[in-house]
């Protein structure tokens, strides 16, 4: 297997994903905000940034837009998402082989799992097929950690992440995406539990510069690989600026004050 330091997914054991599924996982209503969002060309054109070690989307904007930008961004293919048309309890359809992202030029494959859901076995199953087949081809494999279902109450509550984190280290993830459980100590004990997982935190809704950089600072100073974040980057009308910032802040472990003069 592939050392994951050494995956183009990496840079220095740190990463950062931007994310851009939302148009199936959220539709069209996250593109609402700031028109021409919604073209896929102006967030991979963002990815272009150095601070950018991967692009996460599902097949057809990796189709139609990834040839274009292929010498420049790396590209980690999404396997599976649902619409928020679904209203059942929470699943996630395999829309994507590991050998057809590997065709369309992936370096790494992204998987959900809704641990806790009704369907949390079968997407397990799936993982777990997806995931050998990923180590067959020397791809690291980042799992959306998000547990939720008609059993949990509070999908952010400290514990629950920690579990989200160790579900990853379990299955064989190489990188956990998780949500922020509100404080560093807390993210701590996600980065602990999940051994030699990486930790990532998911960007969620856009916030201010100042209330993200803050969160993100607090995963980094948590001993986290990093970040992977949509909305919170291409919703901004310069998404630049805050890659800038990002950039000190993950890979610098800069402080919060020094990456936003920075980025001025």
């Amino acid at each position: 297997m592939l050392p994951f330091d050494d995956a183009p997914l990496s840079r220095d054991g740190k990463v950062l994903i931007l994310a851009y599924d939302h148009g199936l996982e959220h539709g069209p209503v996250d593109f609402e905000g700031l028109p021409g969002s919604e073209d896929p060309a102006r967030t991979f054109e963002a990815a272009t940034h150095p601070a950018v070690t991967s692009i996460a989307v599902q097949k057809g904007p990796a189709e139609a837009y990834y040839p274009s930008y292929e010498d420049e961004v790396d590209l980690l293919m999404k396997l599976n998402g649902t619409s928020n048309l679904w209203m059942g309890e929470p699943d996630s359809a395999v829309n994507c082989s590991v050998e057809y992202a590997r065709e369309v030029g992936a370096s790494s494959v992204g998987f959900t799992v809704y641990g806790g859901s009704n369907h949390e076995i079968e997407m397990v199953e799936e993982f777990r097929d997806a995931h050998e087949n990923a180590r067959e081809h020397d791809m690291p494999v980042v799992m959306w950690s998000y547990p939720r279902g008609q059993g949990l109450k509070n999908d952010t509550k400290p514990s629950t992440i920690s579990y989200a984190s160790r579900l990853a280290h379990e299955l064989g993830a190489d990188v956990a995406k998780v949500k922020y459980p509100g404080s560093q100590e807390a993210m701590e004990h996600a980065v602990s539990v999940a051994g030699k997982t990486k930790v990532v935190m998911s960007g969620g809704s856009k916030t201010t510069d100042r209330e993200f950089l803050q969160s993100v600072k607090a995963v980094i100073d948590a001993g986290g690989a990093g970040l992977a974040v949509g909305r919170n980057v291409w919703q901004r009308e310069d998404p630049t600026r805050i890659l800038d910032a990002l950039e000190k802040v993950i890979f610098e472990e800069a402080s919060v004050d020094a990456a936003l003069e920075y980025a001025e």
